[in-house]
């Protein structure tokens, strides 16, 4: 059944075609030809056999008495007619020609019994039919045997010419049918699998995203039912992608509103606290906490705020590329200068170039740098190289690694892996950026574990975005 299954549809549908023209054709053309060629037999038996029997009806009356092997030759002759030969036989003495044909004992048994007999022979590839009968005498009104017993044997050719051409009339008839039936199999298999491809085309485009994709309605049968399910599904399915795409755009223009309108607050708040924050040392203890308190608190929201305009960037595709010729090993190291990450170390070779956007750049190093500094353990360490016709940077920690459930969202936004914390500094959005930047410069970004132990985040980014096939430049 499985090796069935393995061939395709039109296969299937031709093969099943023609095991039942075969098997139909084979039926109907061997049942025919054995009863024709039946009917022939039976209708040259039954003439030869009344042919003898009118032809030993002209011998009577026989005289009684000896019969000499003149006689028997003379009653031989009597009865043999157009391609047959005869045999006459009685006390031991035979008369008439067929030599070659002697009568098989069988036959000469159920002859003596008085009645009149025949057998097929094949002698030397001819079919003989041997017809034997007794001739009787009548003697004061009583019947009883001569003595004398009459064999005819005649060939069968015309007849086996005619079964010859009758089966060449019933393979002809089959491989006719069987070419019929492979034509309209064929035709069948075009009008079932047509609807199939469609439906299969169909289906592929709307799996790629075309909600306008719809079929033909032909007909009324199974198949154009299928048909108006698949273009009801796929009308359902375009109103509900449609609500949903107008949900999320509403939500992402939501976020970018609020998001604009925070940050001139924010501006002002920032400035205020750190005017505050300045000062805090004058203030009594549980106030000066209270303003540091709100200084950084106020410096979190506004990373929030900014992570948030920039994530819309992203899923508005307005978000592009700034690239330019970059020491990339300075690069790094200017950044884990500025954000103050003086405890991680790096493998970082000079005269590594490549053209990226080095804003871009600088955030996804800031923050796998310090999302391993945070939730890793020391020491983080960074290592550049080039590789696959691009950049590889690596950042390691020997912290206890990701978690198995965690690492397929790890990029995910607002995604935290220790739900129990109510908060944390990060925003749950920094390595979301940073895989959108990646992506942004046609590169990947992959977060895995060392054998060793620890976390491992891997950054590829090709040398050239702009001249390379797999830059994007929007979402």
């Amino acid at each position: 059944m499985n090796r069935w299954r393995a061939f395709g549809l039109r296969t299937r549908l031709l093969l099943a075609f023609a095991l039942v023209s075969v098997v139909t054709a084979t039926g109907v053309a061997g049942l025919g030809y054995v009863r024709a060629r039946d009917a022939i037999v039976q209708r040259a038996q039954d003439n030869a056999v009344i042919e003898l029997t009118n032809a030993v009806e002209q011998l009577y009356p026989l005289s009684a008495g000896p019969e000499t092997a003149a006689d028997l030759e003379r009653i031989a002759g009597r009865v043999s007619g157009r391609d047959e030969a005869a045999r006459a036989e009685s006390s031991g003495i035979s008369g008439g020609g067929m030599e070659s044909w002697v009568p098989s004992p069988e036959l000469r048994a159920t002859v003596a019994q008085g009645r009149v007999a025949w057998q097929r022979v094949d002698l030397s590839g001819t079919t003989v039919l041997v017809i034997g009968t007794q001739l009787w005498l009548t003697t004061s009104g009583e019947a009883h045997p001569s003595g004398i017993t009459v064999f005819v044997g005649r060939t069968l050719t015309d007849e086996s010419n005619a079964i010859g051409e009758l089966a060449r009339d019933a393979w002809l008839t089959g491989g006719a049918g069987f070419l019929l039936a492979l034509i309209l199999a064929l035709l069948a298999a075009y009008s079932v699998l047509r609807p199939v491809r469609e439906l299969r085309a169909a289906a592929r485009r709307l799996g790629e995203g075309d909600l306008d994709a719809r079929l033909e309605v032909r007909g009324g049968d199974e198949l154009a039912a299928v048909a108006q399910t698949f273009n009801t599904t796929a009308e359902s399915l375009q109103r509900h992608v449609g609500e949903l795409r107008r949900m999320e755009a509403d939500s992402r223009r939501f976020v970018a509103d609020v998001s604009h309108e925070l940050r001139t607050p924010l501006a002002a708040m920032t400035a205020v606290t750190d005017m505050l924050d300045a000062e805090a040392g004058e203030f009594p203890e549980v106030a000066g906490e209270a303003v540091r308190l709100v200084s950084r608190e106020t410096h979190n929201l506004a990373r929030l705020v900014d992570d948030l305009i920039e994530v819309t960037r992203f899923d508005a595709g307005t978000a592009a590329l700034a690239v330019d010729d970059v020491d990339l090993a300075e690069a790094i190291r200017a950044t884990l200068r500025l954000r103050g990450f003086s405890d991680v170390t790096g493998d970082l070779p000079a005269g590594v170039h490549a053209r990226v956007d080095p804003r871009r750049l600088d955030v996804i190093v800031a923050n796998l740098v310090g999302n391993a500094l945070r939730h890793g353990a020391p020491p983080v360490a960074v290592r550049l190289a080039e590789e696959g016709g691009g950049i590889l940077v690596e950042v390691t920690d020997h912290g206890p690694g990701l978690p198995d459930p965690v690492l397929p969202h790890v990029f995910s936004r607002f995604y935290k892996a220790d739900t129990a914390r109510g908060r944390s500094e990060g925003s749950g959005l920094g390595l979301a950026i940073a895989w959108e930047n990646a992506r942004l410069h046609g590169g990947t970004l992959t977060a895995g574990n060392r054998p060793e132990g620890g976390a491992v985040f891997t950054l590829w980014l090709p040398r050239d975005p702009e001249g390379g096939a797999a830059w994007v430049n929007g979402s």
